[in-house]
């Protein structure tokens, strides 16, 4: 697998995820990341699939035309996301890239259309769990009831060795592990829902 973790002018990260033999490409989360993306592209000779969106915000999906246009990529979104979209998938659902697998993993919390991504040991999380921090709630779809069971019920069942990617560049290193989350960061220590819920009042 061809694996490359993007920044370029801003604080959201980008990813690209190849099958090496077949070059069948998906492009996460193309941001304001094109130029850098294109070029990454160009450079590796890649041919793009799919463009998938972690979820709908703006901030994530900017570029989605600029990649779809060049490439006839298809835009992958869950289907709760209000964003011109060619697959829409579910919780559960399966992408190929060549023999490469790409698992959705719908985690809502930070917006109801929120999905995170795991192929091989690499998870791709969006804005659902950064480096030392997790996403927001008290946007429109926010639910810190829904982002409890997605952190605790869905992300923290995973092994700890499995790489955690964010949507953005918020913590003291760009990638982080399960494990190492589970750890340290203070968003997961142990909690009740509702005191779940309260934290996630606090400023």
């Amino acid at each position: 697998m061809l694996f490359r973790q993007i920044k370029h002018k801003s604080d959201n990260f980008s990813y690209i995820i190849a099958d090496e033999p077949t070059k069948e490409t998906a492009v996460v989360d193309p941001s304001f990341n094109s130029d850098a993306i294109i070029l990454t592209l160009k450079d590796q000779n890649l041919r793009v699939k799919y463009v998938i969106n972690t979820h709908s915000h703006t901030d994530h999906t900017a570029s989605n035309e600029v990649i779809r246009s060049r490439y006839g990529a298809k835009v992958v979104a869950h289907k709760l996301a209000k964003i011109d979209k060619n697959i829409a998938v579910v919780d559960g659902d399966i992408l190929k890239l060549g023999q490469l697998a790409i698992k959705v993993i719908h985690t809502p919390g930070h917006s109801t259309d929120s999905i995170c991504l795991l192929t091989e040991n690499r998870l791709l999380t969006g804005d659902t769990l950064f480096v030392g921090e997790c996403g927001r709630t008290d946007l429109q779809g926010g639910s810190p009831r829904d982002m409890y069971f997605s952190l605790f019920h869905k992300l923290m069942q995973l092994d700890d060795k499995i790489e955690v990617y964010p949507g953005h560049d918020y913590g003291p290193a760009p990638h982080s592990t399960i494990g190492d989350e589970r750890r340290t960061n203070y968003t997961l220590a142990k909690r009740t829902l509702d005191e779940f819920i309260e934290f996630m009042k606090e400023p």
